[in-house]
């Protein structure tokens, strides 16, 4: 098994609520800003309109040349390209001002209207795009139309748009750095549990995880954990002490319970029955002291302090070895046993006897189990820059409900019953495998049988 990976990139529990946090201000900033430009954009517009509607009425109270003389003094005043204005007779024939025509569309009602194009002239001084205009009949019977440009309030629109873009700007940026802030210390945190997880699963019950001294969830998390892991440790220390003493101290009397039974069997007369009775006790002597060495040795595999002998080797010259050790057994069996490799293979680091015998234990199970006439290979790949090592049978196969449960100590599967051994061969080669760190893999070959997969990727995790 492997452990998950740490989450990633927005995938990180705070990254998410950052995310949603900017996401959240931002559209509040939106709503904000919208408000706001609607609500100054309404009041400036009724600003524009008032102001217009008191030089309406301020230019009512003038007549004839008065008129025209309060007409041109304004103008002093006034905005160039804002403010404008026309005079006309009353059959609407131009007579002062900068508005030499009356705006198309332009009701002559004395009210307030807006036009969306309000001269049609390139005089820079007039007002070209959308304005406010009326027309107002003086009391000589005269025409005056007063205009007002809107560009002022489009200038307001844009400041309030750059005000909400540099808002939403400044408020991204920090989010994004402050994110990529947050997010490292965790995730280096967690990295760092992640390896002492993986070092505990791969059988480093000593490991515990790693403390901070800021004391938040997290510790809060592993120092709960630790504390389980102590308890485990005890109680697997003793479980294994208790098994090895077991193991270890019945040896002793089962060799000497094998010796008297050897001397008895050696004075009792040849063929006599009590000879024949105890041929069947020394081989279930025989049989439980076999069985008590592959327990110990199980028990010696699992001592990580073996790693520090590790070196690095040639698989090619390893296999070819196995293949040569093989082969007459293969072919006294009827069998056909092939060696596929390329002409060199990556080096692996590890103990040359441990995996000898690793692979060794695969071929013999496969010779063993596949009936006279089939065939088995060994296989060498280069995989990527590493080295996988493959063992191939026609024989039944191993069925997918029992491929995990058949590295278990002492178990057998159905189809092999009938067959000879003690259930102890797999799970040492499981035990040589979880030391390397490498992973085996059982599957279907090509040829209908069993596939073995021993992938010499080292990993914290090894499976088996």
């Amino acid at each position: 098994m492997s452990l998950p990976n740490p989450s990633k990139g927005w995938r990180s529990s705070s990254s998410r609520l950052l995310a949603l946090y900017s996401s959240l201000f931002v559209i509040w900033s939106g709503i904000l800003m919208g408000v706001m430009y609607y609500e100054v954009s309404a009041y400036l517009d009724n600003l524009a309109k008032h102001s217009l509607m008191q030089r309406q009425h301020l230019f009512s109270r003038f007549s004839g040349e008065q008129l025209v003389d309060a007409l041109a003094v304004s103008m002093t005043f006034d905005i160039r390209g804002i403010d404008a204005y026309g005079l006309f007779d009353a059959r609407q024939r131009y007579l002062s001002g900068a508005l030499r025509y009356i705006p198309d569309g332009l009701p002559l009602d004395g009210k307030i209207h807006t036009l969306s194009d309000c001269a049609e002239s390139d005089d820079p001084t007039l007002p070209n795009d959308s304005c406010d205009a009326v027309a107002t009949q003086t009391r000589d019977g005269w025409w005056l139309i007063l205009v007002r440009d809107n560009g002022s309030l489009f200038a307001v629109t844009r400041i309030i748009l750059h005000a909400l873009f540099w808002g939403v700007t400044l408020t991204i940026v920090p989010g994004i750095v402050g994110w990529y802030l947050l997010r490292r210390r965790p995730l280096r945190r967690i990295r760092g549990i992640q390896a002492s997880a993986e070092a505990i699963v791969a059988g480093d019950l000593s490991r515990r995880l790693p403390l901070s001294n800021r004391r938040d969830e997290l510790d809060m998390l592993a120092a709960i954990v630790n504390a389980m892991l102590e308890r485990i440790e005890r109680l697997m220390n003793e479980v294994k002490g208790v098994c090895d003493n077991i193991a270890h101290d019945l040896r002793t009397p089962l060799t000497r319970l094998r010796a008297q039974l050897y001397r008895m069997q050696q004075q009792a007369g040849e063929g006599s029955p009590q000879a024949m009775q105890l041929d069947l006790v020394l081989a279930e002597a025989d049989t439980l002291m076999a069985r008590f060495r592959g327990l110990l040795r199980i028990s010696e595999l699992e001592d990580r302090q073996r790693r520090s002998g590790f070196v690095q080797l040639d698989p090619v010259s390893l296999l070819q070895e196995l293949h040569e050790f093989y082969l007459p057994l293969a072919e006294d069996d009827g069998l056909v046993f092939q060696l596929h490799l390329p002409a060199s293979l990556p080096p692996l680091n590890g103990d040359r006897a441990l995996l000898f015998e690793a692979v060794a234990n695969l071929l013999s199970n496969s010779i063993k189990f596949t009936p006279p006439g089939g065939a088995v290979i060994l296989r060498g790949i280069n995989a990527g820059g590493h080295t996988r090592i493959e063992v191939l049978d026609s024989g039944p196969g191993i069925p997918e409900a029992e491929r995990e449960a058949v590295f278990q100590r002492f178990y057998r599967a159905e189809a092999g019953n009938q067959k000879s051994g003690f259930g102890l061969g797999l799970s040492i080669v499981a035990a040589i495998v979880s030391l390397h760190g490498f992973t085996l893999e059982v599957g279907t070959s090509e040829l209908g049988g069993a596939r073995l997969v021993l992938d010499c990727r080292e990993s914290l995790i090894p499976q088996a």
